[in-house]
């Protein structure tokens, strides 16, 4: 098990530095973000959807691969859903949690084996709280900061309209980072907060090559398979091997409601298209 290590001043990642507020004192178990790596942040809801998490895993396993470390806040939800997706591409991951980083007091405790997988794995956890510090209501906005201020750009998916996922969004922006947003339905108050920063000036990301030409991997290929769909997904991909009109898919034997959130999560991921009035695999 790595002992926790506290950094010196010049071994703080280069753009922690660059904040109106960097952190006095930083911590770290494991390794810190790979130099020549982008950071990207992603964050979102405690509570999500089917949707944010398939989308989530979507995107980031979308940059396997490619030279980007994840950093995320170790929290239940999408940060979990960020972390793991990362691990399993084999992307690098940071954690940043609102505690210290010393495991007998990681937070929340159901993810401390996470947090060990994440080490495992080449990532690390970051705190600048004293390594036995226990979370508190204050700490979590405040170790935000760090969060976006590590990164090169924020993602953001699905926040309520008051919430600590748009304080980390909202620092990232009075950073000068990138701040990119996942649109969603607008009956779903998981989405609000995106929304909202879409109408502020972030960039939409509405599908995976949105994501990496955002990050500036505008060459990168992007891989039509259709590994990690869900039941209702490969239902649908099975009947579109021929072009179909929508009402064609009630066949499938799902409720409506089912085709439709199937069909909005193939078209975010990039494997059909619908052209005069019928829907295509891609």
């Amino acid at each position: 098990m790595p002992p926790v290590r506290k950094l010196k001043t010049a071994e703080y990642p280069s753009l922690l530095n660059e904040i109106p507020d960097p952190p006095k004192q930083l911590f770290v178990r494991g390794s810190l973000p790979h130099e020549h790596n982008l950071l990207l942040c992603v964050v979102g809801s405690r509570k999500y959807s089917e949707y944010g998490k398939s989308v989530c895993h979507h995107l980031i396993t979308g940059l396997a691969g490619l030279p980007v470390t994840i950093v995320s806040g170790l929290a239940i939800g999408i940060d979990t859903v960020a972390h793991q997706s990362a691990l399993e591409s084999n992307l690098q991951t940071i954690a940043v949690p609102g505690s210290g980083i010393d495991p007998r007091v990681i937070y929340p405790t159901s993810n401390k084996e996470l947090s060990e997988q994440i080490i495992r794995a080449g990532g690390g956890l970051l705190s600048e709280y004293e390594p036995m510090f226990k979370a508190t209501t204050w700490s979590f906005p405040r170790r935000n900061r760090i969060m976006a201020g590590l990164c090169h750009a924020i993602l953001v998916i699905e926040a309520q309209e008051k919430s600590g996922t748009l304080i980390t969004a909202r620092l990232a922006s009075e950073y000068n980072r990138d701040v990119l947003a996942v649109p969603g339905s607008i009956f779903s108050t998981y989405t609000t907060g995106p929304h909202h920063l879409i109408k502020d000036g972030a960039t939409p990301i509405t599908c995976l090559q949105d994501l990496q030409n955002a990050l500036g991997f505008e060459n990168q290929q992007v891989a039509k398979t259709y590994e990690n769909c869900t039941p209702h997904e490969r239902i649908l991909i099975s009947l579109l091997k021929t072009p179909k009109k929508r009402e064609e898919l009630n066949v499938s034997g799902l409720s409506r409601d089912d085709i439709t959130m199937a069909l909005t999560l193939l078209d975010m991921k990039g494997y059909i298209n619908e052209q005069y009035g019928k829907i295509y695999l891609c």
